[in-house]
């Protein structure tokens, strides 16, 4: 038997050791259901207190609950260590890491790099490597196929590689890691039968595509549609506000054409690891090619300019009222990127806070899903959630609505807030002149 129809036939048994790097939210909703399914996982993250929180049973995210890594670690099937040298036991090694931009807005492929030269010298004859960062077209043939086949193994016959994008949607009731199909794509021929084989036994439906590069192109296609259809909505408020015509009622209308017509909301910019990032991606590798990217670098500058758009509606409300922003206290209700998660990366309400700190701004921040504000590359606030009350409200100048979590009484913030500026609509069919839309 080769070690191609080996390493195939021990995924396909659930015999095989997988090994996730990165427990975040791609690798550890990734984990719970190889362990639903019997296989044994070795996680790997190179924060260490993670790693011990994650074998005390205890969730770092709070949409996956702590008693479902209790329950994965107590039957013996998963452990987490930083030690990258134990990357020989596994059979699969999926790597899950950031793909972020960096300070020129170029992309950083550093922490995509760094697992794979730490991962290499331990590498072995039948193993399968699947990335799932997000990256631009040819990042899995031109920067982890050669630095696995530098110490001597050779990529489609004595070690696979694939590129498989991750799909995950924090937080969303309608759709787990089982019910989303996963795009997959081999370096090779072979590398895709094994691919598939890894992937094969916990989703529903693996998507086989040509090539390494086809998949990778897929994934920037999911979410650069996603930003331009955004950043569309987005200009469109812009000039319906200019116009005194309420956008969510023409795109509620719009809506009820049965085709042709798929509803976007705007908001006060884009966030999350995945939408305000990956355009960026491909505009930079399109250069390679001599081609600029005009539209998706045109939506995104729509996108980018939102945050200003918003304080600038937050400034004139403020002024109406013989108020300045410097020395006003503001509350900003919800600070992760989106509703109902703790998820922080890339949230436009960071932006916000940043500006109105430096405007003079007295902040504060009530967001029941984030309990202190978390350490970020490039955010600093000493700030902890402020939990809603009437003296509380009573008390701001403002009241700034950039995440529309569900658990947040709408109702008491409109009665006792003296000014609030919805960026989400959660007051899209109420007429108050206390509430600015922005």
């Amino acid at each position: 038997m080769s070690v191609q129809q080996e390493l195939i036939k021990r995924l396909q048994e659930r015999s095989a050791v997988i090994g996730i790097i990165g427990l975040g939210y791609v690798g550890l909703p990734l984990m719970l259901r190889y362990v639903e399914l019997g296989y044994h996982v070795l996680g790997f993250d190179n924060d260490p207190s993670k790693v011990e929180q994650l074998n005390a049973g205890q969730s770092p995210i709070e949409h996956i609950h702590s008693d479902q890594i209790a329950d994965a670690v107590g039957c013996g099937l998963f452990e987490a260590t930083s030690d990258m040298s134990r990357a020989s036991q596994a059979d699969a090694l999926i790597i899950c890491v950031p793909t972020p931009l960096d300070r020129y807005r170029q992309p950083d492929l550093s922490y995509v790099v760094g697992t794979t030269d730490a991962v290499v010298p331990h590498m072995r004859f039948g193993q399968v490597v699947s990335l799932e960062s997000t990256t631009y077209p040819g990042t899995t043939e031109e920067e982890l196929a050669p630095r696995i086949g530098s110490g001597g193994l050779k990529v489609g016959e004595d070690i696979f590689l694939v590129y498989s994008p991750e799909r995950e949607d924090p937080a969303n009731p309608d759709f787990k890691t089982q019910t989303i199909p996963k795009v997959c794509g081999g370096y090779s021929p072979a590398c895709q039968e094994v691919g598939q084989a890894l992937y094969g036994q916990v989703v529903d439906r693996v998507v086989p595509v040509s090539s390494a590069r086809a998949a990778e192109m897929t994934k920037l296609l999911e979410n650069i549609h996603r930003a331009v259809n955004i950043g569309l909505v987005n200009e469109m408020k812009m000039v319906a506000d200019r116009m005194g015509i309420d956008i969510y009622e023409v795109i509620d209308a719009a809506a009820t054409k049965p085709f042709g017509f798929v509803p976007y909301y705007p908001g006060p910019g884009l966030g999350g690891h995945c939408i305000p990032i990956d355009p960026f991606y491909l505009t930079w590798k399109a250069r390679e090619y001599g081609l600029n990217t005009r539209f998706i670098e045109l939506a995104g500058e729509v996108n980018s300019s939102m945050p200003e758009w918003v304080l600038r509606k937050l400034a004139d409300a403020l002024n109406a009222r013989g108020k300045a922003v410097h020395g006003s206290r503001i509350l900003i209700l919800g600070i992760a990127y989106k509703k109902n998660v703790d998820d922080m990366r890339e949230s436009p309400a960071v932006e916000m806070m940043e500006y109105l700190r430096e405007q003079g701004a007295v902040l504060a921040y009530s967001d029941p899903h984030v309990p202190s504000f978390p350490p970020m590359r490039e955010h600093q606030f000493d700030l902890e959630h402020t939990p809603i009350s009437e003296e509380t409200l009573a008390a701001q100048d403002c009241v700034l609505i950039a995440t529309d979590h569900d658990a947040v009484d709408y109702d008491q913030v409109q009665k006792y807030a003296p000014l609030i500026v919805d960026t989400r609509g959660v007051y899209r069919d109420r007429t108050d002149p206390k509430i600015v839309r922005a």
